[in-house]
Protein backbone atom coordinates (compact mmCIF):
# COMPACT_ATOMS: atom_id res chain seq x y z
CA UNK A 1 0.00 0.00 0.00
CA UNK A 2 1.18 3.51 -1.08
CA UNK A 3 2.37 5.71 2.13
CA UNK A 4 0.20 7.89 4.13
CA UNK A 5 0.83 11.46 3.26
CA UNK A 6 0.94 14.79 5.24
CA UNK A 7 1.68 18.40 3.62
CA UNK A 8 3.04 20.91 6.04
CA UNK A 9 4.15 23.93 5.46
CA UNK A 10 3.77 28.23 5.41
CA UNK A 11 0.44 29.23 3.15
CA UNK A 12 0.73 30.21 0.15
CA UNK A 13 3.98 28.17 -0.78
CA UNK A 14 2.32 25.41 -2.66
CA UNK A 15 0.56 23.32 -0.27
CA UNK A 16 -2.57 23.69 -1.82
CA UNK A 17 -1.85 22.88 -5.33
CA UNK A 18 0.56 19.77 -4.06
CA UNK A 19 -2.25 18.55 -2.23
CA UNK A 20 -4.66 18.12 -5.17
CA UNK A 21 -2.26 16.03 -6.76
CA UNK A 22 -3.78 13.19 -4.20
CA UNK A 23 -7.00 14.38 -5.39
CA UNK A 24 -6.00 13.41 -8.65
CA UNK A 25 -4.69 10.29 -7.83
CA UNK A 26 -7.47 7.49 -7.61
CA UNK A 27 -5.28 5.27 -4.83
CA UNK A 28 -5.78 8.17 -2.30
CA UNK A 29 -8.56 10.13 -0.25
CA UNK A 30 -7.45 13.34 0.49
CA UNK A 31 -8.48 15.98 2.90
CA UNK A 32 -7.51 19.65 2.78
CA UNK A 33 -7.17 21.26 6.03
CA UNK A 34 -9.20 18.97 8.01
CA UNK A 35 -10.32 19.55 11.55
CA UNK A 36 -7.72 17.96 13.60
CA UNK A 37 -10.14 15.62 15.43
CA UNK A 38 -11.41 14.47 11.96
CA UNK A 39 -8.11 12.48 11.51
CA UNK A 40 -9.30 10.23 14.31
CA UNK A 41 -11.92 8.30 12.21
CA UNK A 42 -9.91 8.00 8.87
CA UNK A 43 -9.68 4.51 7.60
CA UNK A 44 -5.91 3.77 8.11
CA UNK A 45 -5.91 0.55 6.01
CA UNK A 46 -6.51 2.99 2.72
CA UNK A 47 -4.10 5.95 1.82
CA UNK A 48 -5.02 8.67 3.31
CA UNK A 49 -3.33 12.61 2.32
CA UNK A 50 -3.65 15.24 4.87
CA UNK A 51 -2.71 19.09 3.84
CA UNK A 52 -2.50 21.22 7.44
CA UNK A 53 -4.76 20.02 9.47
CA UNK A 54 -6.44 22.40 10.94
CA UNK A 55 -6.85 23.16 15.42
CA UNK A 56 -9.68 21.32 16.95
CA UNK A 57 -10.95 22.18 20.77
CA UNK A 58 -9.30 19.39 23.07
CA UNK A 59 -6.01 19.45 21.09
CA UNK A 60 -3.18 20.83 22.48
CA UNK A 61 -1.03 22.21 18.95
CA UNK A 62 2.87 22.04 19.02
CA UNK A 63 4.00 25.69 19.03
CA UNK A 64 4.31 26.16 15.10
CA UNK A 65 1.97 23.98 14.08
CA UNK A 66 -1.79 23.47 13.98
CA UNK A 67 -2.14 20.31 16.24
CA UNK A 68 -0.47 17.88 18.42
CA UNK A 69 2.41 16.51 16.67
CA UNK A 70 3.02 13.22 18.66
CA UNK A 71 -0.64 12.64 18.90
CA UNK A 72 -0.52 12.68 15.00
CA UNK A 73 2.12 10.36 14.79
CA UNK A 74 0.67 7.79 16.76
CA UNK A 75 -2.90 8.66 14.89
CA UNK A 76 -1.40 7.71 11.50
CA UNK A 77 -1.27 4.18 11.36
CA UNK A 78 1.53 2.52 8.95
CA UNK A 79 4.02 4.44 7.04
CA UNK A 80 3.34 8.53 7.01
CA UNK A 81 5.32 10.46 4.33
CA UNK A 82 5.42 13.91 5.48
CA UNK A 83 6.43 16.87 2.90
CA UNK A 84 7.44 19.98 4.25
CA UNK A 85 6.91 22.78 1.44
CA UNK A 86 8.95 25.75 0.72
CA UNK A 87 8.05 28.44 -1.52
CA UNK A 88 10.61 31.71 -1.98
CA UNK A 89 9.94 33.82 0.92
CA UNK A 90 9.21 37.23 -0.71
CA UNK A 91 7.30 35.09 -3.28
CA UNK A 92 5.25 33.46 -0.49
CA UNK A 93 5.04 36.99 0.87
CA UNK A 94 3.32 39.10 -1.53
CA UNK A 95 0.62 36.07 -1.99
CA UNK A 96 0.45 35.61 2.22
CA UNK A 97 -0.85 40.01 1.95
CA UNK A 98 -5.01 38.74 1.20
CA UNK A 99 -5.15 36.49 4.08
CA UNK A 100 -2.72 37.99 6.76
CA UNK A 101 -5.07 41.23 5.90
CA UNK A 102 -8.56 39.78 7.03
CA UNK A 103 -7.73 39.58 10.69
CA UNK A 104 -4.53 37.40 10.49
CA UNK A 105 -6.34 34.72 8.21
CA UNK A 106 -3.39 32.40 7.98
CA UNK A 107 -2.65 29.79 10.69
CA UNK A 108 -1.00 28.48 12.85
CA UNK A 109 -1.09 32.27 14.17
CA UNK A 110 2.33 33.04 15.60
CA UNK A 111 1.39 33.45 19.27
CA UNK A 112 1.96 37.28 19.64
CA UNK A 113 0.37 38.08 15.75
CA UNK A 114 -1.72 40.81 17.12
CA UNK A 115 0.91 42.67 19.00
CA UNK A 116 2.62 42.89 14.86
CA UNK A 117 -0.94 44.69 13.55
CA UNK A 118 0.32 47.67 14.26
CA UNK A 119 3.30 47.22 11.59
CA UNK A 120 2.80 47.70 7.78
CA UNK A 121 1.32 44.45 6.11
CA UNK A 122 4.10 43.15 4.71
CA UNK A 123 6.04 43.28 7.97
CA UNK A 124 3.07 40.94 9.38
CA UNK A 125 3.54 38.66 6.13
CA UNK A 126 7.26 38.15 6.62
CA UNK A 127 7.08 37.83 10.07
CA UNK A 128 4.28 34.92 10.09
CA UNK A 129 6.60 33.10 6.77
CA UNK A 130 9.58 33.30 9.15
CA UNK A 131 7.40 31.84 12.17
CA UNK A 132 6.06 28.90 10.43
CA UNK A 133 9.36 27.79 8.88
CA UNK A 134 10.96 28.57 11.90
CA UNK A 135 9.50 27.45 15.02
CA UNK A 136 7.48 24.84 12.72
CA UNK A 137 9.54 23.90 11.12
CA UNK A 138 12.51 22.86 14.06
CA UNK A 139 9.49 20.74 15.13
CA UNK A 140 9.34 18.57 12.40
CA UNK A 141 12.62 18.88 10.06
CA UNK A 142 13.79 15.55 11.65
CA UNK A 143 11.11 13.50 9.97
CA UNK A 144 10.32 15.87 6.56
CA UNK A 145 10.94 15.50 2.94
CA UNK A 146 11.44 19.14 1.84
CA UNK A 147 9.80 20.34 -1.23
CA UNK A 148 10.16 23.30 -2.86
CA UNK A 149 7.28 25.17 -4.92
CA UNK A 150 10.08 26.08 -7.94
CA UNK A 151 10.59 22.41 -8.51
CA UNK A 152 6.88 21.81 -8.90
CA UNK A 153 6.96 24.30 -11.37
CA UNK A 154 9.39 23.84 -13.61
CA UNK A 155 8.64 20.20 -14.16
CA UNK A 156 5.50 19.75 -12.59
CA UNK A 157 5.34 16.07 -14.04
CA UNK A 158 8.73 14.84 -13.23
CA UNK A 159 7.94 16.52 -9.79
CA UNK A 160 4.48 14.70 -9.84
CA UNK A 161 6.40 11.12 -11.13
CA UNK A 162 8.94 11.45 -8.41
CA UNK A 163 6.39 12.17 -5.44
CA UNK A 164 4.76 8.61 -6.83
CA UNK A 165 7.86 7.35 -6.40
CA UNK A 166 8.62 8.02 -2.97
CA UNK A 167 5.19 7.04 -2.12
CA UNK A 168 5.04 3.45 -3.36
CA UNK A 169 2.42 4.55 -6.29
CA UNK A 170 2.15 2.25 -9.11
CA UNK A 171 3.17 5.03 -11.84
CA UNK A 172 2.22 3.29 -14.68
CA UNK A 173 -1.52 2.47 -13.19
CA UNK A 174 -1.67 6.18 -12.55
CA UNK A 175 -0.12 8.09 -15.37
CA UNK A 176 -2.60 9.92 -17.15
CA UNK A 177 -3.81 11.05 -12.91
CA UNK A 178 -0.17 12.39 -13.19
CA UNK A 179 -0.42 13.98 -16.10
CA UNK A 180 -3.92 15.58 -15.57
CA UNK A 181 -2.61 17.10 -12.71
CA UNK A 182 0.63 18.03 -14.18
CA UNK A 183 -0.71 19.83 -17.30
CA UNK A 184 -3.07 22.43 -14.97
CA UNK A 185 0.63 23.02 -12.92
CA UNK A 186 1.30 26.21 -14.72
CA UNK A 187 3.64 29.59 -13.68
CA UNK A 188 1.64 31.84 -15.79
CA UNK A 189 -1.91 31.95 -16.56
CA UNK A 190 -2.73 30.04 -19.94
CA UNK A 191 -5.61 27.45 -21.04
CA UNK A 192 -3.76 24.93 -19.03
CA UNK A 193 -3.36 26.43 -15.66
CA UNK A 194 -6.34 25.42 -13.00
CA UNK A 195 -5.71 27.16 -9.16
CA UNK A 196 -5.81 25.08 -6.52
CA UNK A 197 -9.89 25.63 -5.18
CA UNK A 198 -8.51 26.39 -1.90
CA UNK A 199 -6.12 29.35 -3.11
CA UNK A 200 -8.88 31.21 -5.32
CA UNK A 201 -9.99 33.24 -2.61
CA UNK A 202 -6.50 34.75 -2.04
CA UNK A 203 -5.90 35.18 -6.09
CA UNK A 204 -4.65 38.54 -7.24
CA UNK A 205 -4.18 39.74 -10.83
CA UNK A 206 -1.24 42.13 -10.03
CA UNK A 207 1.46 39.67 -11.54
CA UNK A 208 2.14 37.29 -14.62
CA UNK A 209 5.02 34.89 -12.99
CA UNK A 210 4.41 32.87 -9.99
CA UNK A 211 8.33 32.32 -9.45
CA UNK A 212 9.47 35.34 -8.56
CA UNK A 213 6.51 37.61 -9.08
CA UNK A 214 7.96 39.34 -5.97
CA UNK A 215 10.31 41.60 -8.54
CA UNK A 216 6.80 42.70 -9.94
CA UNK A 217 5.35 43.29 -6.42
CA UNK A 218 7.89 44.91 -3.97
CA UNK A 219 9.91 47.81 -4.53
CA UNK A 220 13.69 47.81 -3.72
CA UNK A 221 12.91 49.82 -0.10
CA UNK A 222 9.87 47.35 0.37
CA UNK A 223 12.16 44.36 0.10
CA UNK A 224 15.01 45.81 1.52
CA UNK A 225 12.52 46.65 4.67
CA UNK A 226 11.83 42.75 5.07
CA UNK A 227 14.79 41.64 4.74
CA UNK A 228 15.75 41.43 8.38
CA UNK A 229 13.14 39.55 9.37
CA UNK A 230 13.35 36.88 6.62
CA UNK A 231 16.78 36.56 5.74
CA UNK A 232 18.55 33.84 8.17
CA UNK A 233 15.63 31.12 7.69
CA UNK A 234 15.59 32.39 3.72
CA UNK A 235 19.20 31.04 3.64
CA UNK A 236 18.85 28.72 5.83
CA UNK A 237 16.31 26.81 2.72
CA UNK A 238 19.43 28.44 0.35
CA UNK A 239 17.04 31.26 -1.10
CA UNK A 240 18.70 34.46 -2.30
CA UNK A 241 17.31 37.56 -3.77
CA UNK A 242 19.68 38.92 -6.90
Amino acid sequence: MPKHVLILGCGRSGTSIFGELFEQLSCYTYYSEPPYASLKHLNYQKPQAVKVPKESSGYLPTPGLSFPLDDLLQTFAGQLQVYWQVRHPLDTICSLRVGISRNWGHHPRPHDWQEWLSKPLLAQCAYHWNYINTVGYQKVHSIVTLSRFEDMIANPLGFAGHIAAQLGVEIAKHQSELEAWARRVQNTNNKDFVEAKTSRPYSTADHQVRVGRWRENLSEGEVAGILPLINATMQGFHYEVS
